[in-house]
């Protein structure tokens, strides 16, 4: 499916209760994502995991500073985004910011154009609310990201180093 295709066919829109178990679906799919790339790191999951995961977005959805945000074609939702304004955080050395923290698409829809349709989406909103900067962090070995968010304007400011 090409990329204009896709656009008229997949819609983002705001996420809400309803969506909360395919959202623990893929919550966990990530934390599972993240676990293979580099398991001395990321946290593998568990058998509740789906359910805390959940549970954890459905929380946000109540959140005024916090956005999350569906990709969803006919009655199917694609992929998610989970995204929050928050203050100056000395620890990583940034002011104020808007701060992405889930991008997630269904592995059998990657590469049709979803995760950027979710980006755009969740940067106009982060916009909309006046951030200044947005920021966001990937798996090193997560090319593909990486990819993406730098075709985004996305740029590399840290690299995180773990010793396990």
């Amino acid at each position: 499916m090409t990329t204009a295709s896709i656009r008229s066919t997949v819609k983002i829109r705001p996420a809400t209760s309803a969506d909360a178990a395919i959202l623990g679906h893929f919550g966990a799919l990530l934390v599972e994502l993240h676990h293979e790339l580099d398991p001395a790191r990321f946290i593998g999951t568990m058998t509740n995991t789906p359910s805390k995961y959940a549970n954890f977005l459905e929380r946000e959805l109540n959140r005024a500073d916090a956005v999350v945000l569906v990709a969803q074609e006919d009655s199917m939702i694609l992929g998610y985004v989970y995204a929050a304004l928050e203050g100056a955080d000395y620890m990583s050395l940034r002011g104020p910011a808007g701060v992405i923290h889930d991008l997630f698409v269904d592995p059998a829809r990657r590469r049709e154009g979803v995760g950027r349709m979710l980006l755009d989406a969740v940067v106009v909103e982060m916009d909309m609310r006046g951030t200044e900067r947005i920021v966001l962090s990937t798996a090193y070995g997560n090319e593909a990201a990486r990819s993406l968010f730098a075709s985004l304007g996305f740029r590399p400011t840290m690299v995180e180093m773990t010793r396990a």
